[in-house]
């Protein structure tokens, strides 16, 4: 398994997801959360190379594909795609 950890700023790529100015995930092992700017994050866990949120968010997935030193996501809703993003680690 790819080796998450980190601090990770998120950038849409298209779809139907909102503009992602200040987004971030934060991951530890097998869990994380998404956070915009400095507010309280929205969990989830690690599932391989899938992000699956806890409640009240349960039925969103976020899927995880390698491209380079970036991931490139498609975030689903009960399995249905509704947006992609991209994932590029920040360097603390």
């Amino acid at each position: 398994m790819a080796n998450l950890d980190g601090h990770w700023n998120v950038r849409r790529l298209g779809g139907l997801l909102p503009p992602m100015t200040g987004v971030h995930k934060v991951i530890h092992g097998s869990r994380g959360e998404t956070k915009i700017g400095q507010l309280v994050g929205v969990p989830f866990d690690m599932v391989g190379l899938e992000l699956h949120y806890r409640a009240p968010f349960g039925g969103f997935v976020d899927r995880l594909e390698p491209d380079g030193d970036r991931y490139v996501g498609t975030a689903t809703f009960h399995g249905r795609a509704f947006g992609r993003f991209a994932m590029e680690r920040i360097h603390d």
